[in-house]
């Protein structure tokens, strides 16, 4: 059945930022395909939640709490893990994310910090992961951003570190084919709590009346295409990126910060 190369049946699933917004939506998703999921980030209540929702699907979860900035943290993620499942099969790194910056008072600890939070976390995971992912011929789908391509007015550090996002996982597919499958999704302005709390209801309008398909994104768009790239339904597919934008071609938020 062609349902089925869309399952993820027996499969173990690393999420990490999934304590919110897209991460939370992604973890469940896969978990509601059958995958067995480890929903990381920061917060205790927020992981410890989210994977007692994914044992409503039928499957086992596991809440473990991570501060992708710290090595430390992040291998002790994966022990859990092996410890919990015996193996690793898909890797989303989807925590990331930074502000606004205006050039002349950002400092380079600001940039170091964005670059590691957003590129350097993503790297850190899949190389404390490979023994694993080689093992189980896995993938890892990285959560990078349309402001990785798209020019908006004081995004430099966000763009600049998600643009990198987006390189690395091509470079990352090539070191890593024909094993392991690396790809990215690239988001673009999807309605959440965190995005609520930066723009007000007049200008979430304007993003919205500015995008081609008309409404804002939703964390499920996203979520449905990294359950895309993990199935085997995308088994030939490497180094690629998925833009989920609603059609965007240039910046949805022109008025900001002008």
């Amino acid at each position: 059945m062609i349902a089925d190369r869309f399952r993820l049946d027996d499969k173990v699933a690393i999420v990490t930022g999934a304590g919110k917004g897209i991460g939370k939506c992604i973890g469940l998703t896969l978990a509601e395909a059958g995958a067995r999921v480890v929903f990381a980030a920061r917060t205790e209540s927020d992981v410890q939640a989210n994977a007692e929702a994914a044992r409503a699907f039928g499957v086992q979860a596991l809440g473990v709490t991570c501060d992708v900035m710290s090595d430390e943290q992040l291998e002790r993620l994966v022990q859990k893990t092996i410890e919990a499942f015996g193996k690793i099969d898909i890797v989303v790194n989807n925590a990331g994310g930074t502000g606004p910056n205006r050039i002349a008072k950002t400092s380079r600890k600001r940039f170091l910090e964005s670059f590691d939070f957003n590129v350097v976390s993503a790297f850190s995971l899949t190389r404390i992961c490979l023994p694993y992912l080689q093992e189980s011929k896995g993938c890892v789908i990285n959560i990078s951003s349309a402001v990785g391509r798209l020019v908006q007015r004081h995004f430099s550090i966000y763009g600049t570190v998600k643009a990198g996002l987006t390189y690395m996982t091509r470079m990352m597919a090539a070191d890593l084919a024909p094993d392991i499958r690396v790809n990215a999704v690239a988001p673009g302005t999807i309605m959440t709590d965190a995005l609520a709390g930066f723009l007000d209801k007049d200008s979430l309008q304007k993003v919205s009346d500015m995008t081609p398909m008309k409404r804002l994104g939703r964390p499920e768009d996203i979520a449905l295409a990294v359950l895309y790239l993990a199935s085997p339904a995308a088994a030939w597919i490497t180094g690629k990126v998925i833009d989920v934008d609603g059609g965007t071609e240039s910046t949805s938020m022109p008025f900001l910060y002008k």
